[in-house]
């Protein structure tokens, strides 16, 4: 086998590849004579077909296949020899390929870049450090008593928080339009889900007034013939609404499985929920500082076929969140655009390279407390903790998942440790309100 090597521009190589002719032919005379002693032609008995006659029946399909496999085989002893580490399968585009002569092809691929992980010890990090306070807790309980309240008519002006049932007929320069009229509709103050203004003059009104609500409609509104169009809605008040929040007791407590009602255990219970999801936000916040640093101090060449491969797969993702959202049907969506997905897949091979290099420079290897521990904090958030661990421990491939991302942990705590790292104390509110 005689092997040359072309760089064409990048990572893209170039591989042409020579094969002695004695070893396609014999290799082709070989399985020739072994289909002579299976074949069955008329006017010869089964096992005495002559191989020219069956070299002339299959001769070309049996050369095709040979040289199929002869490229494969030796594409892969080339890459060896040349050491050459290839990111993605090649092309193949045939050169010659006749009886008696080399059989010669090329091989078109793209390596994996060469990558020195640079400037660890300038990344600047800013970690939050949070303490969770009872004002902290007291505030969660509040929107833990909401989210189970009741709405009870009020005899009282309306505030923010509160839900007003309305009726409204909008004009533009005195003129009714398709959408803008709706009859008993609810509309909860402080959520900001109508245009912006419609809710102000609601604030102050009570059961029975009737108000005006003057807005722009957004430049980027859906319908068309109504963007940057100023309107008027004539809103009428049937009724007001407060939330009737439930107290804080024994039936409240149950709610949430704590069996014997105590409110001091599911105040346990919750902190330890809060501080569970705050260390989950903490650790992300710091991962995505060092990404951040280590693909601002380190540019790396992105494979294209890497990269494509990732754009399948965050494609495949939003596919699938579509699909949720509408209850699980598969919608005749158009695929979406490979260029949507492009920067955040290009962002994402450059990381996985980057921190590939420094798990291979730094010889890190699998931890196996951090995978226990990472499997206990995924099982925590379950009904039956211990069953979610027999299951990973069992699943090969879970459990191989959990040692990869423990692995990225390791290589990203080592990145810590050499980075100009600066505590900065935060509040709760600040970093989960931030993160949702």
């Amino acid at each position: 086998m005689q092997v040359s090597v072309d760089t064409t521009q990048g990572l893209e190589r170039r591989l042409t590849i020579t094969v002695p002719a004695e070893t396609i032919d014999s290799a082709v005379k070989s399985r020739l004579q072994q289909l002579a002693k299976t074949q069955r032609i008329n006017g010869f008995r089964p096992g005495k077909v002559p191989v020219s006659v069956i070299k002339k029946r299959f001769g070309q399909a049996v050369r095709q296949e040979v040289a199929g496999e002869a490229m494969q085989r030796n594409f892969y002893e080339a890459v060896v020899q040349e050491k050459l580490n290839p990111a993605g399968m090649p092309s193949f585009e045939m050169q010659k390929d006749e009886d008696g002569q080399d059989l010669e092809f090329v091989a078109s691929f793209e390596i994996y870049p060469e990558i020195e992980v640079q400037d660890t010890d300038k990344i600047k990090i800013d970690r939050a450090v949070v303490e969770i306070t009872d004002k902290d807790l007291d505030a969660m309980m509040d929107t833990l008593r909401k989210q189970h309240a009741d709405w009870k008519e009020v005899k009282r002006k309306a505030k923010k928080d509160d839900r007003v049932t309305i009726s409204f007929t909008g004009t533009i320069d005195g003129e009714e339009f398709d959408g803008g009229k709706a009859e008993d509709f609810p509309l909860e103050l402080g959520k900001d889900r109508m245009i912006p203004g419609f809710e102000k003059p609601l604030v102050g009104a009570k059961k029975g007034d009737e108000v005006v609500s003057e807005v722009t409609f957004p430049e980027d509104y859906h319908a068309e013939n109504l963007k940057g169009k100023d309107a008027k809605f004539a809103i009428t008040v049937s009724k007001v609404e407060g939330l009737q929040l439930p107290k804080v007791d024994e039936e409240f407590a149950k709610l949430f499985g704590v069996e014997d009602g105590n409110v001091d255990s599911l105040r346990d219970e919750v902190r330890s929920n809060m501080q569970r999801e705050l260390d989950q936000t903490l650790k992300a916040k710091l991962k995505e500082d060092v990404i951040s640093g280590l693909l601002e101090k380190n540019k790396v060449d992105t494979p294209k076929a890497l990269v494509d491969q990732e754009i399948n797969a965050l494609r495949e993702q939003a596919k699938q969140r579509f699909e949720q959202q509408a209850g699980g049907k598969q919608g005749n969506m158009p695929e979406l655009p490979a260029d949507l997905f492009e920067e955040n897949a290009k962002r994402r091979v450059s990381i996985g390279l980057i921190l590939g290099e420094i798990i291979k420079k730094n010889d890190i290897k699998v931890d196996d407390a951090k995978v226990e521990e990472l499997i206990k904090t995924t099982a925590s958030a379950y009904e039956d903790p211990k069953e979610v661990i027999e299951y990973y421990k069992t699943n090969e491939e879970l459990l191989q998942q959990i040692q990869n991302v423990a692995m990225e942990e390791q290589a990203i705590e080592l990145v810590v440790s050499q980075a100009k790292v600066k505590d900065v104390k935060k509040k709760f509110d600040e970093i989960m309100n931030k993160q949702a």
